[in-house]
């Protein structure tokens, strides 16, 4: 898979934040901007992989539909396509950049939760003040899986390049 060299992790942000307000939800959202900015040379139906994680995961409300695009865009660069068995280096990585993710955004997104339902169970579903935070978290959480991406492949980000001109 190609990958482009230098992405900015802001522009990622901002492009998952427009995803996410264009009419993806957040999972698609994420998935979108990762494979844009990134021009990975594969299809846009790992957009439409992504549809079913939304809003917890089919609406059911159990983990954020932003974590599960970072979980899934995660797999797309570091996961294994063999059958390798439980100590395959390749899947252990990726378990480890997952859990990394997860208590990340566990920690970082101002609830302590990783729970769509507990995220979100003050607002109307998909109104006002509930899409304006799940709109936040959408871009909290692509910064976050392109900050690692980048980290772990070597990539530069272009924002540190703009922050040392400054």
């Amino acid at each position: 898979m190609n990958v482009k060299q230098e992405v900015s992790v802001r522009k990622i942000i901002r492009d998952a934040e427009d995803n996410y307000r264009g009419g993806y939800f957040c999972c698609e959202a994420l998935m979108a901007s990762i494979r844009d900015n990134f021009e990975l040379d594969i299809p846009k139906e790992v957009i439409g992989m992504a549809s079913g994680m939304a809003v917890g995961a089919g609406r059911s409300g159990c983990m954020c539909g932003a974590l599960n695009g970072g979980v899934l865009a995660l797999g797309l660069f570091f996961g294994r396509t063999e059958q390798n068995g439980p100590n395959d280096p390749k899947v252990i990585k990726c378990m480890e950049l997952t859990k990394e993710l997860h208590n990340w955004f566990r920690e970082n997104n101002g609830k302590k939760s990783v729970c769509c339902r507990v995220l979100t169970k003050e607002f109307d579903m998909g109104k006002g003040e509930h899409k304006e935070q799940c709109i936040s978290y959408t871009g909290l959480c692509a910064g976050k899986v392109a900050e690692i991406i980048i980290r772990e492949l070597g990539l530069k980000n272009l924002d540190l390049k703009e922050d040392s001109q400054s």
